[in-house]
């Protein structure tokens, strides 16, 4: 043990460059870095992070919600003396290997007392090792244990808007003979062009957490109106949160998530799908009840959420949440009949006259439970959702809607599990939705493993089904599908390094979808694969290589017959990146990436490509990035997304497509310790389109100007 200190001191001696003495005594060490220099080292590495987790563009992936959750995850630095499995889990940047060897050296070594003793640790090398530290820190062990773990407090406040003048906020419509007064157009947005949104936080990692936002987005009308449910600011979301209070483990009142088991019934956000990371992102964590901070207006519970320990190991949480959504309701036939939800909305924008209509016209309620058995290696929990609307849902009646829910109540029941044996993982989650009518008694199930067959080596392999009436509304378990009903699946991934310089990856998934789709008039099926390289010539530059052939079923375009023709379709990409480093704070990203798509009935296809040089420049307190980018496409359907840099907390994954240029320029300015300051310009500029846009997003020129300004104040 007394050797295990003095080379502990020594790393961290080494990786600090900090003197002997200044390690070992006390008063130094509880000198630990304010909130804020912590968080300027996350918010550059978790825009890192991004880049790599998202070089291509998975259908079904809510990015805006991964984004939130990851942000609001990586807001603090992990304790690496106090993580649990799962919480390691949820980085995204350890393996499962890393992960047994970690608990396995706590467990007979104690407690780290610094974040360079990794190094000593089996299965941690030098670059994971330089990629987890932004995100972690050691705030418990033999030096720190008395000190109170850092709060965070701040206030954002962000103002942005399209420069050019949309077709929503014009007094008449263009390409109409004369002019029409405003208030007699048919649609028109009702608000001002501008995006504004604010937000307090103050927390300290597993103490507290009290937080509100605010938000208005551009054409929303700030209106006190509750004949239409208007209060003001459109969106408002808060929370108070209180954490390990006896045995009181988790509370929150207010807005939250719940991430359990593999998303069957309860996911917070943390389905990044099918992506270049083809190991890490197949099992989901366990995290229990978090606070919702996203945007997203949609998917999230509001009330309250109390998890207490019955035992050491036992955890009960109980949840009850009364949320108002917007839907579409169809009056019925005839005046004997009720009115019915044909679909819910989830964009969050009420701009026109016909968006107030919709504007929370639902109220659903839910009550939930969660009972949850858990040690280091094995997990298993019980869980329990109804959940009820006052008004009945009832689709439209066309076939592919046959299994969609019906009905005002609908109860969900699941068990999950999980067991780490050495360096494999098992899990898995199995779950029955029934409802108040027919087509309503369906299972689901997930069960899959990692495993690290070498130090070189990782596997994972995930079986799903869905049935057809399987409805879990707050589902979103791992498939391809953007919903987890009507599919069945094998999904395999592997990842290699050849040598410390070279890591192969890649996977195959294979899926079926028993019943019709939107756009899909009969059972259907499919497989893809992706295939990527990761070269690291040296600490300041990194090549890598994504290909990407996914073929699956759709409408034959322009069938008369009824159904109409399904036949198969092949998207193929391959994106090329390099990063590299040119001068001390100056490092280049440059990125080729082309892809085409097309139907097995045609002998054409479509074809598009996008050209991107990014640059980032830090120096003291100014961070300065940016990108051109060329790109061209025949039509929508080769459209191009890449990731973009923006300010903190927001999140940019456009679309590129017809044929232009665009650029971005985000400047941050760290004034003192206080005071940030961000601002981003970015523009497109179409050359083979008169205009921009559509419908009452239209833009009469082939250009489109969005400007960002974002201040933020740590108290």
């Amino acid at each position: 043990m007394t050797f295990r200190i003095y080379l502990s001191v020594l790393l961290y001696w080494l990786a600090t460059s900090a003197t002997f003495s200044q390690v070992v005594q006390p008063p130094p060490v509880r000198k630990r870095p304010a909130a804020a220099s912590l968080a300027v080292r996350s918010d550059e590495a978790l825009n890192r992070l991004f880049q790599d987790l998202f070089p291509v563009q998975s259908e079904g992936t809510d990015y805006q919600a991964v984004f939130d959750n990851l942000a609001q995850l990586y807001s603090h630095p992990l304790d690496l003396n106090r993580a649990s499995r799962d919480e390691l889990s949820a980085t995204l940047l350890l393996t499962d290997r890393q992960i047994t060897s970690l608990l396995t050296y706590r467990e007979t070594n104690g407690d780290l007392l610094a974040v360079a003793e990794l190094q000593a640790i089996p299965d941690f090398d030098v670059p994971s090792i330089q990629r987890l530290r932004p995100f972690v820190t050691i705030r418990s062990g033999t030096f720190t244990a008395d000190l109170p773990s850092p709060s965070d407090k701040y206030l954002i406040a962000r103002y942005g808007r399209t420069i050019e003048t949309q077709k929503g906020f014009t007094e008449a419509i263009p390409g109409r003979s004369g002019t029409t007064p405003a208030d007699q157009l048919p649609l028109r947005y009702q608000g001002s062009p501008g995006q504004w949104y604010v937000r307090y936080r103050n927390s300290r990692p597993g103490v507290y957490s009290i937080g509100i936002t605010l938000e208005q987005d551009p054409g929303e009308a700030f209106r006190w109106n509750p004949a239409t449910r208007q209060y003001g600011i459109d969106f408002i979301s808060f929370h108070a949160q209180i954490q390990n209070r006896g045995r009181w483990r988790n509370v929150v009142i207010g807005d939250f998530q719940q991430q359990i088991g593999q998303g069957l019934i309860f996911s917070a956000g943390f389905s990044l799908g099918k992506n270049a990371e083809t190991i890490l992102t197949v099992r989901r964590p366990t995290l229990g009840g978090r606070p919702y901070t996203s945007l997203t207006e949609y998917g999230y519970l509001r009330g309250i959420s109390a998890t207490y320990s019955l035992a050491s190991k036992l955890d009960l949480t109980l949840l009850a949440a009364r949320n108002r959504r917007d839907a579409n309701i169809a009056a019925g036939k005839t005046p004997l009949d009720e009115s019915v939800v044909t679909s819910f909305l989830t964009s969050g924008l009420h701009q026109t006259s016909s968006d107030l209509l919709d504007l929370r016209s639902v109220v659903e309620t839910n009550l939930g439970g969660h009972l949850h058995y858990h040690t280091q290696q094995f997990q298993l929990g019980l869980t329990i959702l109804q959940t009820d609307f006052d008004t009945k849902l009832q689709k439209r009646d066309l076939t592919y809607n046959n299994y969609e829910f019906a009905g005002r109540q609908n109860l969900v029941i699941g068990f999950h599990a999980g067991y780490a044996w050495r360096n494999m993982n098992l899990f898995g989650e199995v779950a029955r939705s029934s409802g108040s009518l027919t087509h309503s008694g369906g299972i689901g199930g997930v069960a899959g493993v990692l495993t690290s067959i070498s130090r070189k080596l990782d596997v994972a392999i995930l079986a799903r089904h869905y049935n057809p009436n399987f409805h879990s509304f707050y589902a979103n378990a791992f498939g391809e599908g953007s919903r987890t009903i009507n599919e069945t699946g094998v999904y395999g991934g592997v990842k290699y390094s050849v040598y410390r310089k070279l890591i192969l990856s890649g996977f195959v998934d294979w899926f079926r979808f028993p019943w019709w789709k939107y756009l899909v008039d009969a059972p259907s099926g499919g497989f893809d694969y992706l295939l990527t390289s990761t070269y690291l010539p040296d600490r300041q530059t990194r090549f890598s290589l994504i290909f990407h052939d996914e073929h699956k079923e759709k409408n034959q375009p322009g069938s008369k017959t009824t159904p109409k023709e399904v036949v198969g379709t092949t998207h193929r990409s391959l994106a090329l990146t390099a990063d590299y480093t040119v001068a001390p704070g100056l490092t280049m990203r440059s990125r080729l990436q082309a892809g085409t798509f097309g139907y097995t009935s045609s002998t054409t296809s479509s074809a598009g490509f996008a050209l991107m040089q990014d640059a980032t420049y830090e120096r003291g307190r100014l961070s300065l990035s940016g990108r051109v980018a060329l790109f061209g496409t025949d039509d929508y359907d080769s459209r191009q997304y890449a990731y973009e840099r923006d300010v903190l907390y927001a999140f940019s994954f456009p679309a590129y497509f017809d044929r232009g240029v665009r650029h971005y320029l985000l400047v941050r300015y760290q004034a003192d310790k206080h005071l940030d300051i961000w601002f981003r310009y970015a523009r497109t500029d179409l050359t083979n389109q008169p205009d921009i846009g559509s419908d009452l997003d239209l833009i009469a020129a082939p250009h489109k100007t969005e400007l960002k300004l974002q201040v933020r104040w740590r108290f």
